[in-house]
C-alpha cells in the first residue's frame, strides 16, 4: 500500500465513524458496461434489441426471476402527438415484455408528475394509459399514497431524509425508462435526471420546486443515491433538442441506450448528443456513483462514435454550454 492509498483509507475510515456520506472516486477503480443499440423506429424489435442488452450486460433472468420490477418512464407533459417529450410507450411495452420474458412476476409503471397534480392527465393524453391497459401492466400515481421518510445517502443537499413512495421501495428492481433530451436547467435530462419524476408532488410541490431550490445537480445525486435504481434505458429513438424538455423539436437519433451504471449511461447518451458529460454540473458530481470516462466504460453493442448524432444545445441557456470541445 502506498502513500495515497493509505490516505485514502484513513479517509474512508474517517467518514464512515462520522456517518458521512463518501464514496471514493470511482473514475480509477471501477469499469461498468453499456449497450448502445440501433433502432430506427418505434415499429422495430424494440424488445429484441433490450434483450440483446441484458444478454451482453449478463443482466440474466436469475436477477429478474420471480421479482417485481418498478419502470419509470420520462412522463412530463400532456401533449397529444408530441413523441418528443414523453417516453414513448413502445419503449415502456418492449421493456414490460422482456422483463416478463425472464421471469419477472409483476411489472409495474409509476411515476409522479412533476407539472400538473394529475399523473393520469399526463398518463392518458401521452398514449402510456392506452398501451398500459392494452397490456394490463399497473400504474401507479407517485403523486399519491403512502410514503416512507428515508436517509438521504447523497448528503449534498441540506435535507436530511427524503419521502419516497412505498410502491418504489417495495419494488424488487428499479428501472429509469428516460427520454434523450435536452434541458434548460441541467443541460441534458436522462436516466439520473428521470428520477426527480419519483419525489411525490405532495411533499416536493410542482415542478418539484423543494428540489430545484436545493438545486437541482445535487437533488439529482442525492435522489440516485438514495434511491438506487438497478438498470436504466434511455429512449433516443427521437429526443428533443433545443429548448428541453418540453419547448424543443424533436430530433430523431435511432438509439437505445442500456446500462446498470446510471451516471455511465448518462455519460455515454452525453456523448451520443454532442455534449462533454465533465462541463454537465450533476455528472460531475456524481463520478462518486460511477465513472464517467470513456476508457472505463466497456462499450456494448454500437460504439459512440458510429450512433452520434449531435443535438442543438442553445448557447444563451447557460446550462447548455456543454457542448464537447466547446
Amino acid at each position: 500500500m502506498d502513500r495515497r492509498d493509505f490516505i485514502k483509507l484513513t479517509a474512508a475510515g474517517i467518514a464512515v465513524a462520522a456517518g458521512a456520506y463518501l464514496v471514493l472516486d470511482r473514475e480509477s477503480h471501477v469499469e461498468t458496461p453499456v449497450f448502445v443499440g440501433k433502432a430506427a423506429s418505434y415499429g422495430a424489435d424494440i424488445a429484441g434489441l433490450l434483450k440483446s442488452a441484458l444478454a451482453e450486460l449478463r443482466f440474466d433472468a436469475s436477477r429478474i426471476a420471480g421479482k417485481t420490477v418498478l419502470l419509470k418512464p420520462n412522463l412530463v407533459e400532456p401533449r397529444a402527438g408530441a413523441g418528443h417529450i414523453n417516453t414513448h410507450p413502445a419503449v415502456v411495452r418492449a421493456a414490460a415484455e422482456t422483463f416478463f420474458s425472464l421471469g419477472a412476476g409483476r411489472v409495474i409503471v409509476g411515476e409522479a408528475a412533476g407539472h400538473l397534480c394529475d399523473s393520469y392527465e399526463v398518463l392518458e393524453l401521452s398514449g402510456m394509459g392506452d398501451a398500459l391497459a392494452e397490456d394490463r401492466i399497473p400504474f401507479v400515481d407517485f403523486n399519491a399514497g403512502p410514503v416512507t421518510a428515508v436517509p438521504n445517502a447523497g448528503g449534498l443537499t441540506s435535507l436530511k431524509r427524503l419521502f419516497l413512495p412505498n410502491a418504489l421501495l417495495a419494488a424488487d428492481l428499479i428501472v429509469s425508462v428516460a427520454k434523450m433530451k435536452t434541458h434548460h436547467w441541467a443541460g441534458v435530462t436522462l436516466s439520473m435526471k428521470n428520477l426527480f419524476g419519483v419525489m411525490p408532488g405532495t411533499i416536493y410541490g410542482w415542478p418539484k420546486n423543494v428540489l430545484h431550490m436545493q438545486g437541482i445537480p445535487r437533488s439529482i445525486v442525492d435522489i440516485n443515491a438514495t434511491v438506487k435504481p438497478h438498470l436504466a434505458i434511455v429512449d433516443g429513438i427521437v429526443g428533443m433538442e433545443g429548448d428541453g424538455p418540453i419547448m424543443g423539436t424533436p430530433k430523431a437519433c435511432g438509439v437505445i441506450v442500456v446500462g446498470e451504471c446510471l451516471p455511465s449511461v448518462d455519460a455515454t447518451c452525453a456523448r451520443i448528443m454532442g455534449a462533454d458529460p465533465w462541463k454537465i454540473p450533476f455528472l460531475k458530481l456524481a463520478k462518486r456513483l460511477g465513472p464517467l470516462s470513456e476508457t472505463h466504460i466497456r462499450q456494448r453493442g454500437e460504439s459512440v462514435a458510429d450512433v452520434g448524432s449531435e443535438f442543438t444545445f442553445l448557447d444563451f441557456i447557460e446550462a447548455q454550454r456543454i457542448r464537447s470541445g466547446g
